[in-house]
């Protein structure tokens, strides 16, 4: 609704209001899901070149594939969430680097570019060692652009539950899980120390995820009046109690103990199973710290 319109600059002022129901819906979630194992399988990659070069060597061109498809579904799932798709361009051609939006799409963009040059290198057999150089760059880039979300979800001032640096531990957190996960899904051929490590990486990332996780749920309502609230939502009998439970406990409880016995066992089975629950607990476990928020009346 049109308020006044102010003759000098010809600037109209509209009234402000808050829009009801969830604005970022199962769209964004699947947009940050498919981020993290994009992002994720990048620096697992380079961690296991680094640290088992012949074993790993084998993983190049697989490992970017998966990555260049899982980072085509977060752009995908980025570009029909925006309310004006076809006018995406603007980011690009008029863009604000003072909003996370604009400076994630270039990262993004960028880091899909690096990616792409990385399967092109692997598959046409140009060499490891560009292939490492360039792989070196998107390492570096990835954690970037995992944690560009956190950026903009901390932007959203009104929400307090999202604040860094909080919501950064849980991107880069999300991304180390599920590039874990997808590795060792992945490597059926890695040696069985290969696979462990990998483990070890799940298995601490979920350990330290759910810390954080509880850590906001008894200590959150501390500080703010909002966020004790928001939190009611998945406390007691609240509407998303139980898929936040079920959230906590595929993403992070139960690979924690089936990596423990994997391990322990010298099992793949075990491990695999571990990484299937956790890559689908993701998605719960951030679907449901995206909405409750959103259910919170702005006014």
């Amino acid at each position: 609704m049109v308020h006044e319109t102010i003759e000098a600059t010809n600037a109209i002022v509209t009234l402000d209001a808050g829009l009801p129901g969830i604005v970022w819906p199962w769209k964004v979630t699947i947009n940050m899901w498919a981020k993290s194992i994009g992002t994720g399988v990048i620096l697992m990659l380079f961690y296991l070149l680094k640290k088992y070069p012949e074993q790993a060597g084998g993983m190049r061109l697989s490992t970017a594939i998966v990555s260049f498809i899982f980072l085509n579904i977060f752009l995908f799932f980025t570009l029909i969430d925006l309310h004006q798709p076809f006018r995406m361009w603007h980011i690009f051609a008029y863009g604000h680097f003072t909003s996370m939006i604009t400076i994630g799409a270039w990262m993004a963009s960028v880091f899909t570019g690096l990616v792409t040059l990385l399967i092109l290198v692997a598959y046409f057999k140009k060499g490891d060692a560009l292939y490492d150089k360039i792989l070196l760059w998107s390492a570096i880039l990835a954690v970037p652009v995992t944690l560009y979300t956190a950026g903009l979800m901390s932007q959203c001032t009104a929400r307090e539950l999202w604040q860094m640096p909080t919501e950064s531990a849980q991107m880069i957190l999300a991304a180390l899980l599920a590039g874990s996960a997808t590795m060792i899904l992945l490597g059926y051929k890695l040696p069985d120390e290969a696979k462990n490590s990998l483990a070890v990486i799940l298995g601490l990332s979920a350990l330290a995820s759910f810390i954080l996780y509880m850590a906001e749920l008894v200590f959150g309502p501390m500080k703010a009046e909002e966020v004790a609230a928001v939190l009611e939502l998945v406390k007691g009998h609240g509407e998303y109690t139980t898929m936040f439970w079920i959230g906590q406990t595929f993403a992070y409880l139960v690979p924690m103990v089936l990596v423990l016995l994997g391990v322990m066992n010298k099992s793949t089975s075990i491990l695999r199973v571990a990484s299937v629950s956790a890559l689908a607990g993701l998605y719960v476990a951030k679907d449901v710290w995206l909405k409750i928020p959103q259910l919170l009346p702005m006014s």
